[in-house]
């Protein structure tokens, strides 16, 4: 099976992935980019920068200078979760379908093969390529073997034409044998020589350009024949190794039976050159053959067809996490496999219960939410035996301790009236455990001294009253365990850090478009901010610096509003056309065009 999947994903999936990174705490976790350096002088060799390359004893494949786990990315996590919410292939159809796809394979084998059987298996392709879930593989088969016939018989005919000139060679060779030996006729020439007549030499001439001409119909006859077989060959190893990397192992083993039927000169060699060839051969240990293909696809399904038994025993024993991953690995190498298709939907839930809950254990992890991270994590070693704990308990148990130290640190700077000691082990407190339910109980013990809590409480409302909100949002961390008390301040204070979080986002979208050299959307996104949040410094001063670089877009828009303020519509419409031809996304021109048309158009629909 390793040796399947370095083939398949090195070849037919590395293209595919999203980079991931296996989260510590879960086995099936949420993916998380971790990009991996390519080393200094590597130059692009194929489809990136190198092969690619899987290691099957970690699941991590390496390509293009970064690393994904074949499991743990969100292609894999999308079509996985489709098929374990998809119900079992046991309609009719399907059963039809694996019926005829079973009895193409048999006629196909080696100890029951006669020309009637492929006669048979051919005519049964057809019928197996309309169903619906054969996606017409069968059909290109079929079409493959057709050429490939066609291609015999113009062979045997290139073969029928080749003897015919042969005998004409042979003939010319003789007649010229006998016209020019020594005892023909011969004529004295002015010298007194005996030589050739005219006539005799010009017959003899005359067969030799014929002859010649012959051998060179009989060369590009045997060169027409050899090409001709040699491209049916490389379409029809195309076409299984195609099937192949698409993990359809049953149609592998259909093409290799007719190959071998087709092709009797016992040339399998598969014509894999460059670093394919060498990936192939450094994978399999053997040789690029039809063979190893069939030998591969034989394999691989019995490896699914046995590792569905192991899924249904890991099911029964409640080993939910194995049961899991041997489902994940039989679905990656066989997902096309009737074993697999034909699982019903009620024990695949239980692995989609599974893995949903795993992957709730590792968002919450990594959000800090540790309170539902311990009650997922109970439900996780309830549902099942084999799940190890050890890495999210150890996370959370350790997030717990150092919560707790730093709220206990605070308490004592509290008592000692070291305020900066205190806002540091706050805000330490808070960004290990932002959600625990002991920051805010321990808050109110921490500011029950009111000359503390109350001296913050004043600065809060000095600060509220200046609009000085920047301020505010800096400090929020002290403001936020000086209100636990007081519900009223709790609301301003939650609205100041509701806008104050609205302008950050403005600010870091302007900054995002302005470093894609947008600088006229980056002014309109600050300067929407700006409009509803007028006394932000930092906002201002981020308006004030793209107002400069997009001058001419933000003179446009300025001139048209002011214009239309003055109710001349005709101008104005002018400026914000103007405006838009700049910056043709602006949503202030094209706002202000429909506000000017439905004026001059009051009735237009």
């Amino acid at each position: 099976m390793k040796t399947i999947l370095i083939l398949i994903f090195a070849a037919g999936f590395a293209h595919a992935q999203v980079p991931a990174q296996q989260a510590a705490a879960a086995p099936a976790a949420t993916p998380a980019a971790t990009p991996a350096g390519t080393g200094g002088g590597d130059e692009s060799r194929f489809l990136g920068k190198d092969v690619p390359f899987v290691d099957p004893g970690s699941e991590i494949a390496q390509w293009d200078g970064k690393t994904w786990n074949i499991s743990n990315n969100r292609i894999f996590e999308a079509r996985f979760e489709k098929f374990l919410n998809s119900p079992e292939a046991m309609t009719e159809s399907d059963r039809a379908y694996n019926r005829i796809l079973s009895q193409i394979m048999e006629k196909l084998a080696p100890n029951k093969i006669t020309a009637k059987s492929i006669d048979e298996a051919f005519q049964l392709l057809p019928q197996a390529s309309q169903f619906d879930m054969d996606a017409r593989l069968c059909d290109a088969i079929a079409n493959q073997v057709y050429a490939a016939w066609i291609a015999k018989r113009s062979n045997e005919r290139l073969t029928a034409a080749n003897q015919s000139l042969e005998k004409e060679r042979q003939r010319l060779e003789w007649n010229s044998q006998i016209t020019s030996k020594p005892g023909a006729l011969r004529e004295k020439n002015k010298d007194g020589e005996s030589v050739m007549p005219a006539d005799q030499a010009e017959q003899v001439r005359q067969l030799s350009v014929r002859q010649a001409e012959v051998n060179a119909l009989l060369k590009s006859n045997q060169f027409k024949r050899e090409v001709a077989e040699l491209q049916v060959k490389i379409e029809f190893q195309a076409l299984i190794v195609q099937h192949f990397m698409q993990r359809r192992f049953q149609h592998v083993v259909i093409g290799t039976q007719f190959y071998r039927s087709v092709f009797g000169d016992g040339d399998s060699l598969l014509r894999v050159g460059g670093e394919s060839g060498g990936l192939f051969t450094k994978a399999t240990g053997m040789p690029p053959t039809v063979g190893t293909l069939d030998s591969l696809a034989n394999e691989a399904m019995r490896d699914v067809r046995e590792g569905v038994k192991a899924f249904k025993f890991l099911l029964e024993k409640k080993e939910l996490e194995s049961a899991t991953k041997r489902l994940a690995e039989m679905f990656t190498l066989g997902e096309y496999m009737p074993d697999i298709q034909t699982l019903p939907r009620e024990d695949k839930r239980q692995a989609l219960a599974f893995v949903q809950a795993s992957n709730k254990l590792v968002s919450s992890i990594e959000v800090k939410d540790y309170v539902q991270a311990e009650q997922l994590l109970k439900e996780l070693e309830q549902s099942a035996k084999d799940f190890d704990n050890s890495k999210p308990k150890a996370v959370i148990e350790t997030a717990r301790t150092v919560a707790a130290m730093h709220i206990a640190k605070a308490k004592n700077a509290a008592l000692r009236g070291d305020r900066q000691e205190l806002d540091s082990e706050l805000k330490s407190a808070t960004e290990i455990w932002p959600r625990n339910p002991a920051l805010a109980e321990e808050g109110r013990v921490i500011f029950s001294q009111a000359d503390v809590q109350q001296r913050a409480l004043g600065e809060f409302d000095q600060l509220l009253s200046q609009k000085n909100f920047r301020q505010i949002y800096d400090d929020k961390m002290r403001f936020i365990a000086a209100t636990v008390m007081y519900p009223d301040k709790q609301a301003q204070l939650g609205k100041v850090l509701e806008n104050m979080a609205a302008i950050e986002a403005a600010i870091a979208r302007a900054q995002e478009v302005e470093k894609r050299g947008n600088f006229a959307g980056a002014w309109e996104s600050a300067e929407t901010a700006s409009r509803e949040f007028p006394d932000d410094n930092k906002l201002n001063q981020v308006r004030a610096n793209l107002t400069t670089k997009a001058s001419d877009f933000v003179r446009a828009i300025r001139q048209a509003e002011e214009l239309e303020g003055k109710n001349q519509v005709g101008s104005s419409l002018a400026w914000y056309l103007r405006a838009q031809k700049s910056y043709p996304a602006s949503e202030f021109a094209r706002n202000g065009i429909e506000r000017i048309n439905s004026r001059l158009l009051p009735d237009a629909k």
